[in-house]
């Protein structure tokens, strides 16, 4: 593929990444001098507790909750716990600590000299143990790929299955994949991002979504394993780690094998209103999983083009997704893993809109030409005429495969007006089909004029993300979000959902899963 179409300023593009990193570096330096209540759950996931009480709350929201209340978080929560596990006497079993904790037969306390030294000693071995079984999926991933083989084509068909029950999207998703999809994504029931634990076990009853468990990871894995045996190419499954639970939901990812993870920098402090230090913090810890289990994260730029104009605010998406790119980096994620967002949203009426939206997909084809970028379809500008609808979406395909996109999310033409029938999933996967069959490699013939409308419009959309990363390094990220920069939406750090659950690094603070991720081992 040609990857100069747009003939930008390697000088320019330059400038636009390091200032991404001027402005991401204060926001990864808070991340690391901070830890979550999250945070301190997906590393005690991974040491191994689980179950829930009778109440449907997890074990380990009861212990990280009685570590906070006992000692606070500044230390981390693995230092009390392991030094409780070995005087309590219950033989190394966690979820048994936190019941005995529950009933108030333990308090904890931060260990010191010989007694913090075994139990770091303790929980780094315990920790590690649930890292080996993520190192163990992503060599299972990748041998099950070496045998089922990958999508012949590329862009990857991306489609959402989610009826609430994990039992009925099973049967949905094998179909889905029977009729050309590469990814399946089961997209979370409504209000589970705002959540502050994960639902045990397997669910049926979900909103417009189904809840995102570690049963339900388990169960369509296995599905969707049987599927890839059956049609000779290995089909990815996709799920949400973000909201309150981003660390967790990751972690749960990576010990059930799944390959996709929705994880945006931003998305959680916009949309769903979470505080933004400890949507930072969170993101960081649970990108460090997301590369350790060789996850592809697919980022949420589409979203702020569903509130903000899609001409006007085009930089904002840019900007977005260079600082995504920087803290993915900074995580340890590489390249082929960053599925970063950009939409089809321009309002259809708008003169040159499908030029517009072309010179957006090359942009961000042309600045991250190394990562799968996931192109979202048209919603905003759906009427409910389903002709119309399906000609959209075909414009829609058509520049995903004109651009070289990565990953492309089938769009439905009662999408945003009602869920769609099976039948709409048919009709859209048949546009789908027509179009990168008719004209899947015309990414190699396709060379905007030099100097022309989509040259120009590229060039001016990064001169402006250039323009706000210089601002936003002058007044910082937290005020940037602040002030409403991106979306429209106005979050003050200082604001939002799940701020108590916040805590800063005191002298000692011990993460045995950040000292084992960060080290590589």
């Amino acid at each position: 593929m040609n990857l100069n179409r747009l003939n930008l300023d390697p000088a320019v593009v330059q400038r636009a990444r390091e200032l991404a990193r001027l402005a991401g570096q204060p926001v990864v330096d808070m991340a690391r001098s901070h830890t979550t209540v999250s945070v301190e759950r997906a590393v005690l996931r991974l040491a191994g507790i689980t179950g829930a009480d009778a109440d449907g709350i997890p074990w380990v929201n009861r212990l990280v909750d009685q570590v906070r209340d006992d000692v606070g978080l500044g230390h981390g929560a693995t230092l009390p716990v392991f030094h409780a596990l070995a005087e309590s006497g219950v033989d190394g079993d966690l979820t048994l600590l936190a019941q005995k904790a529950a009933a108030g037969s333990v308090k904890f306390h931060i260990p010191e000299g010989k007694h913090a030294t075994a139990a770091k000693k303790l929980s780094k071995r315990a920790v590690a143990q649930g890292i080996k079984t993520i190192d163990r999926n992503r060599l299972e991933r990748d041998k099950l790929i070496k045998k089922h083989g990958e999508p012949k084509q590329r862009p990857w068909i991306y489609l959402i299955v989610a009826t609430g029950d994990i039992y009925e999207d099973i049967p949905q998703a094998q179909a889905a994949a029977r009729a050309g999809a590469d990814v399946i994504a089961v997209i979370r029931s409504t209000g589970q991002s705002l959540l502050d634990y994960v639902p045990e076990g397997a669910t049926r009853e979900g909103f417009a979504g189904t809840y995102a468990t570690q049963e339900n990871f388990r169960l369509m894995r296995a599905a969707l394993d049987e599927s890839s045996k059956e049609l000779g190419r290995y089909i990815r499954l996709t799920n949400y780690a973000s909201g309150l639970c981003m660390p967790e939901i990751a972690t749960l990812a990576g010990l059930q094998r799944l390959d996709m993870m929705l994880n945006d920098s931003m998305y959680g402090i916009l949309f769903r209103d979470i505080n933004p230090i400890r949507t930072f913090v969170d993101q960081r810890f649970s990108r460090q999983i997301h590369a350790r289990a060789g996850i592809i994260i697919n980022t949420g730029e589409d979203n702020y083009l569903t509130t903000a104009d899609a001409v006007e605010a085009a930089h904002t998406v840019t900007v977005s997704q260079l600082l995504n790119e920087y803290f993915a980096h900074e995580a340890g994620l590489e390249d082929w893993q960053l599925g970063l967002g950009h939409a089809f949203e321009i309002n259809p009426d708008l003169p040159e809109s499908f030029r517009l939206e072309l010179a957006h997909a090359l942009l961000a084809r042309e600045l991250f030409p190394d990562a799968p970028l996931k192109w979202m379809p048209p919603t905003k500008h759906m009427t409910g005429d389903v002709f119309r609808g399906n000609l959209l979406d075909g414009f829609f395909n058509l520049v995903g495969t004109l651009t070289g996109q990565g990953i492309l999310l089938v769009g439905m033409m009662t999408e945003a007006v009602v869920t769609p029938w099976l039948s709409d999933r048919d009709i859209a996967l048949q546009n789908v089909r027509y179009v990168l069959g008719a004209a899947g490699g015309l990414h190699e013939d396709f060379v905007p004029a030099p100097g022309g409308f989509i040259q120009q419009r590229a060039h001016g959309v990064l001169g402006e993300a250039v323009t706000l990363l210089e601002e936003i390094v002058d007044d910082t990220l937290l005020n940037a979000i602040a002030d409403g920069t991106f979306g429209i939406m106005k979050r003050p750090a200082n604001r939002g959902k799940g701020l108590d659950g916040v805590a800063k690094h005191e002298d000692g603070y011990y993460n045995p899963a950040t000292e084992i991720l960060e080290a590589g081992k």
